[in-house]
């Protein structure tokens, strides 16, 4: 089957071995995990009594999370942040595409409502959607979602292919996938009407690295549009 395939594949390029691995995803214990949100609950509220109910009624939050929906890469840990001070989006490989209203609506949400002043896109490597797209395997389903991820490759062909390690070069593949992801928010009109109104915002690209536990930002930001190629410049009707 092809989905028991690309499960294969993530297993073995992503996934740690149960002997490196503290957490058994065999034995599940739910009642216990209530448990443990109960205890983090009442620690959260032995140091602020009223964290809860300040958080209840409002976020405002500075930061949009686009990352992976790898287990290993989460946003509130990575930046050492809590409960309301990271807008969070996650998919398959950190994509965001035109197409994708799920994605849309979130960056929406976050840039119009929240007004966030920060919009993260960060990628991981060892990345199992990556890696599949680097291949020429089917996948099912998600083989029309990693097509984002090959067109990338294309249009960086020559760069990619002359770059003779493997590893190496879907590492970079990895970066130009993040890269793409950025430039495709800021090619958003949301994201040039934000800037068009004087809105404060930066769009960065970011790469984690699962076996330091590190991020890094990649040679790429953009806080206003004169780094667009013209063709995606946009402007708002004027009524």
């Amino acid at each position: 089957m092809p989905e028991e395939r690309f499960n294969r594949l993530v297993n073995q390029s992503v996934f740690p071995s149960s002997n490196t691995s503290k957490f058994d995803v065999n034995d599940i214990d739910l009642d216990g995990l209530l448990a443990k949100n109960k205890l983090w609950a009442e620690s959260i509220l032995e140091e602020d009594p009223d964290f809860f109910k300040r958080i209840a009624t409002m976020q405002q939050p500075k930061i949009l999370w686009i990352g992976c929906s790898d287990s290993r890469v989460p946003a509130n840990s990575i930046l050492q942040l809590g409960p309301g001070e990271v807008f969070v989006h996650r998919n398959i490989a950190n994509v965001v595409s035109h197409s994708d209203l799920n994605c849309l609506s979130v960056l929406q949400y976050a840039v119009e409502v929240l007004k966030v002043e920060h919009i993260i896109v960060c990628g991981h490597y060892n990345c199992g959607g990556v890696g599949a797209a680097h291949g020429h395997g089917q996948y099912g389903l998600i083989d029309n979602w990693l097509r984002n991820i090959k067109d990338v490759y294309r249009l960086h062909k020559k760069e990619l292919e002359a770059i003779e390690d493997n590893t190496v070069r879907l590492h970079k593949l990895i970066e130009l996938n993040v890269i793409n992801s950025a430039e495709n928010v800021c090619h958003s009109t949301i994201v040039q009407n934000a800037w068009q109104n004087g809105q404060k915002l930066t769009v960065h690209a970011w790469a984690y690295d699962i076996e330091s536990g590190t991020a890094k930002k990649l040679e790429w930001a953009a806080s206003n549009g004169n780094t667009l190629q013209s063709i995606y410049v946009t402007q708002e009707s004027q009524h």
